[in-house]
Formats: C-alpha cells, sequence, structure tokens
C-alpha cells in the first residue's frame, strides 16, 4: 500500500525517498524479499495523482526485475469517490478511507492468497518466508495469519508510533489488537500517554495474510462502515483492516495465526527517520544481508 504521503514526514512522498547509494526505496526491499520468498505477484495500491513519478521512481524498474523473474505486477487506485452505488463523498471530505479500502480497490487483482503491507516499512527477510510458507500450505477461507513483530524492534527514535498491540494466546493464536497510539521508547523500555508498555509484547505493522474470501468480507464491512462511522464522523473516520480484523476475531468470525519474527522493523515515520534507515540498510548491505544492487543475488 503506498497511497499515503504521511502528514509526520514533512512533505514529498516518502514512501520514494532513496535510502542506499544504487537509489533504491524501501519498497524495493520489499519486493526483493517477496521475490525470494516464493511470492510470485505484486500488487501496487496508489493514488493515481502521484502515477506517474511512482512509475519512474520505482515501478518501470520493477517491472523489468519482476518479469525477469516470472512475477507479475499490477497496479490499483484508492480513490476518496471510490465508493459503493449509493453512496458520495460527504462534503468537505479530503481524509482518504484508510488501509481497508486501499486494499479493497486491489479487488480484481487478487486471485489467490496474498500479504499486505505498508510501503515505507522495512519488515526483513524472515517475515516474508514465513507468511509464504504459512499461506501455500493450505487453510480456510477464514484462516489468516499475521508476522507478529517484537514492540522493542519497532520503535522510533523520534518519536512517538502508533502499534497495534497483540494479545496471542497458547497456540500462537491472535485474541485481540490494541491500536495504541503515541508509544515512545523511555529509559528502561517504552510508555504511552504514562501507561507502562511491555517491549517484548508482539504488535502488528500491518503485514498480514489472507485469502481471497476476504475482498467479500472487506467489501460487506466498508458498507458497514459507511452506514456508521462515516456518518457519525464524516471527515475523518477511518476504514482501517487492523480494527476490521479485530472485531472479526471478537465476533468469532476468523482465525489470526501469529509468526513471530525477530528482525528489526524500520520505516519513515519522520523525517528525522531517513538518516537512520539509510544507516540501517549500509549496515545489511556491508553484512551482505543483501547486495549493492539488490536484486543481482536473486535466482532466475
Amino acid at each position: 500500500m503506498a497511497a499515503g504521503i504521511g502528514s509526520r514526514y514533512g512533505g514529498g512522498i516518502k514512501q520514494l525517498a532513496q535510502m542506499d547509494e544504487a537509489g533504491h526505496i524501501i519498497m524495493d526491499y520489499s519486493i526483493h524479499d517477496a521475490i525470494d520468498a516464493g511470492f510470485d505477484k505484486v500488487v501496487f495500491i496508489i493514488r493515481k495523482d502521484i502515477k506517474d513519478e511512482f512509475y519512474e521512481v520505482i515501478g518501470k524498474r520493477i517491472d523489468a526485475v519482476c518479469h525477469a523473474h516470472g512475477v507479475e505486477t499490477a497496479y490499483a487506485f484508492q480513490e476518496l469517490i471510490d465508493l459503493p452505488e449509493g453512496y458520495s463523498v460527504p462534503e468537505g471530505r479530503t481524509k482518504p478511507w484508510g488501509t481497508g479500502q486501499a486494499v479493497l480497490a486491489a479487488k480484481d487483482c487478487i486471485d489467490g492468497p496474498f500479504v499486505v503491507i505498508n510501503a515505507d516499512d522495512y519488515y526483513g527477510k524472515e517475515a516474508f518466508k514465513t507468511l509464504h510458507d504459512y499461506l501455500v500450505e493450505g487453510h480456510g477461507d477464514t484462516e489468516y495469519c499475521m508476522a507478529g513483530f517484537i514492540l522493542k524492534n519497532t520503535l522510533s527514535d523520534n518519536g512517538g508510533v502508533t502499534r497495534g498491540v497483540c494479545s496471542v494466546d497458547e497456540n500462537d493464536f491472535l485474541t485481540d489488537v490494541n491500536e495504541t497510539s503515541n508509544i515512545v521508547k523511555t529509559a528502561d523500555g517504552a510508555e504511552a500517554d504514562g501507561k507502562v508498555i511491555d517491549v517484548n509484547s508482539h504488535v502488528s505493522m500491518n503485514m498480514w495474510g489472507l485469502s481471497p474470501a476476504f475482498m467479500q468480507i472487506l467489501e460487506d464491512g466498508f458498507v458497514e462502515f459507511l452506514n456508521k462511522d462515516a456518518r457519525e464522523n464524516p471527515l475523518k473516520s477511518e476504514y482501517l483492516l487492523p480494527i476490521l480484523i479485530g472485531d472479526l476475531l471478537q465476533d468469532g468470525k476468523v482465525s489470526v495465526k501469529v509468526l513471530e519474527t525477530q528482525d528489526k522493523w524500520f520505516g519513515v515515520t519522520y523525517a528525522e527517520d531517513k538518516d537512520t534507515v539509510v544507516a540501517a540498510f549500509a549496515d545489511l548491505i556491508d553484512k551482505g544481508v543483501y547486495t549493492p544492487e539488490l536484486y543481482d543475488d536473486l535466482k532466475d
């Protein structure tokens, strides 16, 4: 998902910021890791107004890389006006409808189990491999999975972050997601608005493994959202993926296997994060995790 610009980043399209000497962006690393893990299709969810810049910065190059490795590419567009029949954009609404609508925009591109990620997040190789292997095992229409990151591996040095703090049962199934905002590092851990948060908690970084049947649930849920939340708060309410999945869990309609990853997440929530991310990628290249030209190590 690359439709948002990110108000806290401070201008510019943060998803397209170059992060290494070869000019790769964060999304390059995710696409590399997805191909390496065995995924065979990449769907970009973007806004139409960034289509040309997006294609020049990454789309054209990724199309060539994917073609060379037998991986399909497709584009979906999240638009404020893309609403079910009978609904219209509330007067004064400029805010996008959220991650749920973003994924729904790709409904015509989805024909099998799939993973959802944010374009401006680095997830690490382990998460892609683990989710891919789970999905290809074959599971029911309502049996999902998610990458379970450790909170301490996802915090920013430059300000508070929002994380979906997870409750997990003894069999590693998700029981609840508590969207917690303003989580900041402290001298001995982390806290949110003065409340101590366990830094060893599992958190969701919006990396979900879902079935194609989920798209119908997503579509039906969007109508419910428009009838309730959007009417109550027409200018700012958002249809968010974690909240929908959390509601489905509470109603006993789905299961979500939490697949733990010890990899360190990083991203560009704030403009100040960029230097940290650039240094992190340089370190991964120095350690041989990635090659300087990135895609050179992929098998044909």
